[in-house]
Order: C-alpha cells, then structure tokens, then sequence
C-alpha cells in the first residue's frame, strides 16, 4: 500500500505561481506512473499531468506551457509547477501514483484557488 502526501495549495492571483509537492510513502513495490488530477466543483476530475517510468512528461491542453510536472526519485516526490495561473485553474489537485504490483493511491487533494 503507498500513501501520498500532498501540499503547496493556496490562494494566488490570476497570473501567479504555485508548486504542489507529493511524497509517496509505505509500501512502494514498483512505481508506473505519478501525476496529477484535479477537480473543481461539479465537474468531473481530470488528468492534468502524468509522467510514466523514465518517459517524458505529458499534459493536458489546458496547461501546457504553463505546469511542469518533475520528480525526484530518490525521495519519491513528484512536484507540478505552475505558472501563469487562471481562475480556470482553481480545483482541488490530487496526486495520483499507481504502482504494478499494489494498484493505484490517491492524495488527499490539495486545494488551489485562483482569484483577484
């Protein structure tokens, strides 16, 4: 079983910058992917960025150009830059690992919001 732990929400103004942080923990067996969902009220969750073993990076349209997914293997974190921020953006983000032999865990869900 691996649990995640999330943090880096907050409130920031359209066009500023927020780094989230999750740091998988527990049983770590053998870890496919990592990335990150996010959700807002009354909309359905959607992947935002997802990277898979050593491969590169990928987003949804919505974001590219303005999050960066990166990882630190050693300290099983996985990190989502984001820059540029829109109200669009605000949601609560959710770290998502899935692991081979143990499925896949979610994050407790961080809460981002955009607003002036």
């Amino acid at each position: 079983q691996v649990q995640l732990v999330e943090s880096g929400g907050g409130l920031v103004q359209p066009g500023g910058s927020l780094r989230l942080s999750c740091t998988a923990s527990g049983t770590i067996l053998s870890i496919y992917s990592m990335g990150w969902y996010r959700q807002a009220p009354g909309k359905q969750r959607e992947l935002v960025a997802n990277i898979i073993g050593a491969g590169t990076p990928t987003y949804a349209d919505s974001v590219k150009g303005r999050f960066t997914l990166s990882r630190d293997n050693a300290k099983n974190t996985v990190y989502l830059q984001m820059n540029s921020l829109k109200p669009e953006d605000t949601a609560v983000y959710y770290c998502r690992t899935i692991d081979t032999i143990t499925g896949g865990s979610w994050g407790q869900g961080t809460q981002v919001t955009v607003s002036s």
